[in-house]
């Protein structure tokens, strides 16, 4: 779920490019526009807890054990050598699990460029109490593992190594000072039952203020395409079914952590937590496990061209 805006309208548009290399990456993925399980019903209201949670959630459980990711290397450690050499991958773990103890921190607004927003928000969480914040950390833990065997030097915005957020303008800052090859922002939605999929939004073409996205436009759209397409063939989750028109792909304008970024980046929404169809692959070890690495396929193949 982004970190600092409200739910966001049910269609929007995207660059025609970036629909076509999704199509060409999705002929061989399997539910790439639809699957089973992926009822292509119209959009609904967010549920309760989606989009913009309440900070007074209920303190979530630990999250579903299984599978573990393999650890970082170590900071002392040289990294291996690989196709991603050279590269450096910022990955940006939606939202902090301690958020909900400091609401006026996260509620306080900072600049994205074109306004002001909350600093950062709670995140949502399935029914059953598995938080986003939990799982976009997971999912980031496997995904910098697998970059990293590939010779990618990666950093995180945060680590649960901190109180609350990074703010949304700082996690664009870190990205942007890192000099990323490519950001990507893990998420998972909370929309309404039987809304269900992944999509990956990208930024829009903004200037005013603090923001000009005019140079990383089209590469990330280009790197989103790519990780939508490998995300669908790896996890077998078919694009969004209530936002994006089926395609993988929603363009948004009002995200500050897009429109501070001047380096490629994306988000991705992994699924929709209040889905217990959803739900039930998101709390999957084996299948968070898939997750990382389909994304990791797709900055892979982003970065090489």
């Amino acid at each position: 779920m982004p970190y600092d805006d409200s739910p966001p309208p049910t269609r929007r548009t995207r660059p025609l490019f970036a629909a076509a290399a999704l199509t060409a990456l999705c002929l061989t993925a399997a539910g790439c526009g639809g699957g089973p399980g992926a009822d292509q019903a119209g959009a609904a209201s967010p549920g309760p807890g989606g989009s913009g949670a309440s900070a007074t959630a209920p303190t979530p459980p630990p999250a579903p054990t299984g599978d573990r990711p393999e650890p970082s290397a170590s900071p002392t450690e040289p990294l291996p050598r690989g196709p991603l050499t050279g590269r450096t991958v910022v990955i940006d773990p939606g939202h902090n699990p301690r958020n909900r103890e400091h609401t006026r921190e996260i509620n306080a607004k900072v600049d994205i460029g074109t306004g002001r927003k909350e600093c950062d928000t709670t995140g949502t969480a399935t029914n059953d109490g598995y938080a986003e914040a939990r799982f976009t950390l997971d999912v980031s833990h496997r995904l910098r593992a697998l970059l990293e065997a590939q010779g990618a030097r990666v950093r995180l915005t945060h680590d649960d190594d901190r109180p609350f957020g990074p703010c949304i303008d700082e996690r664009a800052r870190i990205g942007n000072e890192a000099k990323a090859d490519a950001v990507v922002s893990v998420h998972a939605d909370g929309s309404g039952v039987g809304n269900r999929g992944f999509h990956v939004i990208l930024p829009a073409r903004v200037k005013g203020g603090g923001a000009d996205t005019t140079k990383i436009v089209e590469s990330s759209a280009a790197l989103g395409a790519r990780i939508a397409g490998h995300f669908a063939r790896t996890t077998g989750s078919a694009p969004s079914n209530y936002i994006g028109g089926n395609s993988g792909l929603d363009t948004r304008s009002d995200l500050g952590g897009l429109n501070l970024s001047t380096v490629p980046k994306v988000f991705i929404e992994c699924g929709n937590m209040r889905d217990p169809k959803d739900a039930a692959l998101l709390t999957s070890a084996s299948w968070r496990q898939k997750a990382a690495q389909g994304l990791a396929d797709g900055i892979a193949s982003y970065l090489e061209g």
